[in-house]
């Protein structure tokens, strides 16, 4: 451990080894920001609780039996306004959260792992509404940023070891990431807000509420952002509305949400590393706008320069993502202690990645002399030595989730049923650029020359949990539960590849159903309070990833080379499979006197057991990402991770705090694996791109009608192969922001205020994020973006 992280280690040792426990007005902000239907009332009255007691950064959900982490809104959006809330979580211990922009909204260089499990391997809602497992090819779900305006994101709440047994998701091995959104006010209010800076950012957010009229409430929202990529010319954002209803009275609870989200985000590409290089580029960037700098670049036949290899340069890439997004949800109060809760919701998503490149790499001549034998490929596509790749998505999906819940003397009854129906589509297809009228990141293209593929899968899912929470003594409660998943789902190619179109000579991309049935997933904890001041929690529990339903790409069993693999994989593959183990204190202090007038935190350890893990093995040689090799998808065996988390906040009276999360995660392969030719040695290698050592900082220094805030964040090294043979450094990186109200524009405006934020404070180089590589000897990189500033101005009216 280097003098910077021992340094660390100490400083969170000591606002983490005095007794723990959360003060009462911290609980009931997290209780009621976490309870779904939460009246905004009680909302309002948390956070005034809150504000009156010492300055919160992270809060902790003592009402749970598990490791549970939350940040409200006001939290999120001091760290940057209009933040994405998954990047928000990076502040909290063992998240691991990079992206190439300051919001985090780019999904395409969006990596996230938490305690060693992957994005991909957690589980997401919004209101209660399934998230999907967040790839960024899209078939099940849509990103929290994209299902709700950051600025209308009342809390998200973290459970890094085990979620909610009603948590609606398939893909939650490695626990859950709840988002909230924030409910009508009961007042009339118009809310203005303005973000300006670095690369011509404009973030404008607008939201009218309508106050009470009668026991009904209702805003309606709009949302427009813009921002030049800092290292291309890309113009990365969209367009954005809510809209909310509630009405509530003593019978129940009535709420709709409706959200649009049309957004289009220019890629860089990623940096190709091969080991024993001795030079790659920081920045892939593409050469979009400059058309006559592209046909330059290439030679007369569309080759890209030898010397730069798999770092060549396309054109432009782009994703385009439009949603509908609505759900409406009953309360029903069917007497003081029994409570019905029944909620339908319906997601439509009809997006595309494009990719405009050239035409003489990654074997896309041989893919294109399939479709074209024999002819002049430069004049086929358009003359310009680039031809347009996209694929295009298509999610049509909707649900039902019931849960009855009763209180029944010493016991608290939870039953339940979630049911969701998903049809989704993949099309690859390929375009001319032409010549004399190039395309832009920021069109669709149309009239395709050839659609490689076509996939269309159903999938119906089906989740059961009951679960008891025992109240045995006033101390002591007892939760025991289990929860059911069912998945059954039916792929179709209506359009299949020509022999030759895919890498290993595949005849036909594989059609039929998978059923996976996993009737008993158990959860077993207990939450002991000390005193009133400390607590101690204990859970167990068992996870299940169910198989992912994406046809063309990615770990999918529809996407394997032939209708032999399908079946061979559908009678002896396995679903991965998790059990959890986490233990851990938490609380708080107030001290009278003295410097230090509070402490609050939590420590916890955990183990994680995860077995049947499923991985993409190519046995022939990977021509490229757009090509592929011979993929066969298997189980290749266990990983064992064991960590500690400890986080806490030092108060120093009401002007300053100083929050520190250090958390240490060793997550290890227990198995070799064969790739076709040879064995992989991968038994007791480390996880790559998940890193063991992670710390995080925020001291806020309070001046009356000003704040300051400097946070702090360190990543340690990250291996980058799975054979942890090449590895990229750490990094530490620092933002700053100032925050206040401008009391001079009273009387024309109400709660008029601004914030200012730095981003990447000391102009930090390196490597932000590592894409894990196919091969040992390769991988790929996305830099640390430099230095940004941003100034947000709000107010209300």
């Amino acid at each position: 451990m280097n003098r910077n992280l021992k340094a660390a280690a100490a400083a969170c040792a000591a606002l983490t080894l005095a007794p723990l426990a959360l003060a009462e007005n911290v609980a009931a902000a997290v209780a009621t920001m976490a309870a779904p239907g939460a009246d905004s009332a009680a909302d309002a009255a948390a956070a005034d609780a809150a504000a009156a007691g010492p300055i919160a950064t992270v809060e902790i959900a003592t009402r749970r039996t598990r490791s549970s982490v939350a940040l409200k809104q006001d939290e999120i959006q001091k760290i940057l306004p209009g933040i994405n809330p998954l990047k928000a979580l990076q502040t909290l211990p063992g998240v691991n959260f990079q992206t190439a922009d300051p919001w985090g909204n780019n999904e395409q260089n969006l990596s996230l792992s938490v305690h060693g499990f992957s994005g991909q391997q957690l589980g997401y809602t919004m209101d209660g509404v399934p998230l999907g497992d967040q790839q960024y090819g899209n078939y099940n779900g849509l990103s929290p940023q994209r299902a709700v305006i950051s600025e209308n994101v009342r809390g998200v709440v973290l459970s890094s070891g085990a979620g909610d047994l009603a948590t609606a998701s398939t893909s939650n091995l490695g626990g859950t990431i709840e988002t909230f959104s924030s409910d009508p006010l009961a007042t009339r209010n118009f809310a203005a807000q303005q973000t300006v800076g670095s690369h011509k950012t404009s973030r404008t957010f607008l939201r009218y509420d309508t106050g009470k009229f009668g026991d009904s409430r209702a805003y309606i929202s709009a949302l427009h952002h813009e921002a030049r990529a800092w290292d291309f010319e890309g113009r990365q954002g969209g367009d954005q509305l809510n809209a909310k209803f509630v009405n509530d009275n003593a019978t129940g609870k009535l709420t709709l949400f409706l959200n649009y989200s049309d957004k289009i985000e220019p890629n860089e590409d990623s940096t190709v590393h091969v080991a024993g290089e001795t030079s790659a580029p920081y920045t892939r960037p593409f050469l979009y706008p400059d058309f006559p700098a592209a046909l330059s670049y290439l030679s007369p036949t569309g080759a890209t320069p030898a010397a730069e290899g798999n770092n060549y340069r396309n054109y432009y890439s782009d994703a385009q993502r439009e949603d509908w997004l609505g759900y409406a949800r009953y309360e029903w109060n069917l007497s003081d202690n029994v409570t019905w809760m029944n909620q339908v919701y319906y997601h439509y998503d009809d997006g595309v990645g494009v990719v405009a490149g050239p035409i003489g790499v990654a074997g896309l001549p041989a893919l294109f002399a399939v479709y074209y034998p024999n002819q002049n490929l430069k004049q086929v596509f358009g003359n310009s030595g680039y031809a347009t790749r996209t694929t295009e998505y298509r999610i049509n999906r909707a649900g039902v989730q019931s849960i009855l819940r009763a209180e029944l003397g010493a016991h608290k009854v939870q039953g339940g049923l979630w049911f969701e129906h998903n049809e989704s589509q993949a099309y690859r297809r390929w375009y001319a650029l032409d010549v004399n009228n190039p395309s832009s990141p920021y069109d669709r293209p149309s009239n395709p020359l050839i659609t490689q593929y076509g996939s269309e899968i159903e999938n119906k899912v089906v989740q059961l949990h009951l679960q008891d929470e025992w109240q045995v003594r006033p101390d002591l409660v007892l939760q025991a539960g289990f929860k059911s998943s069912l998945q059954f789902a039916h792929g179709d190619f209506p359009v299949q590849p020509k022999i030759g179109a895919i890498a290993g000579g595949s005849k036909a991309l594989p059609v039929g159903d998978i059923d996976t049935k996993k009737w008993f997933l158990p959860q077993l904890g207990a939450r002991w309070d000390l005193n009133a001041q400390d607590q101690l929690f204990v859970n167990v529990q068992k996870n299940m990833r169910q198989f992912v339903t994406y046809g063309g790409g990615g770990a999918s069993p529809w996407s394997l080379a032939s209708q032999q693999a399908f079946d061979l994989f559908k009678a002896e593959a396995k679903p991965e499979t998790s059990v959890t183990v986490e233990a851990g204190l938490r609380g708080s202090r107030t001290f009278g006197g003295g410097i230090i007038s509070g402490l609050d935190g939590q420590v916890s350890v955990y183990h994680v057991n995860f077995k049947d893990r499923l991985l993409t093995i190519s046995p022939t040689p990977v021509i490229s990402s757009i090509i592929g090799g011979n993929p066969v998808l298997a189980n290749v065996g266990s990983v064992k991770t064991d960590g500690i988390d400890l986080s806490g906040t030092l108060h120093f009276g009401r002007r300053f705090s100083i929050y520190n999360a250090l958390s240490y995660n060793r997550s290890q392969y227990e198995d070799n694996y064969m790739n076709g030719a040879a064995t992989v040695p991968t038994s007791g290698k480390n996880v790559p791109g998940s890193p063991e050592w992670m710390d995080k900082f925020v001291a806020t220094l309070n001046l009356g009608q000003t704040e300051i805030s400097l946070q702090g964040e360190y990543v340690g090294k990250r291996y980058a192969t799975y054979t942890n043979d090449l590895s990229v450094p750490s990094y530490f990186l620092m933002n700053l922001a100032v925050g206040g109200k401008l009391p001079f524009l009273d009387g024309f405006v109400k709660n008029a205020r601004y914030r200012a934020t730095v981003t990447n404070l000391a102009d930090r180089t390196g490597s932000l994020n590592v894409v894990v590589g196919a091969a040992d000897k390769t991988y790929n990189t996305f830099p640390i973006p430099p230095r940004q500033a941003f100034l947000t101005v709000m107010a209300d009216f």
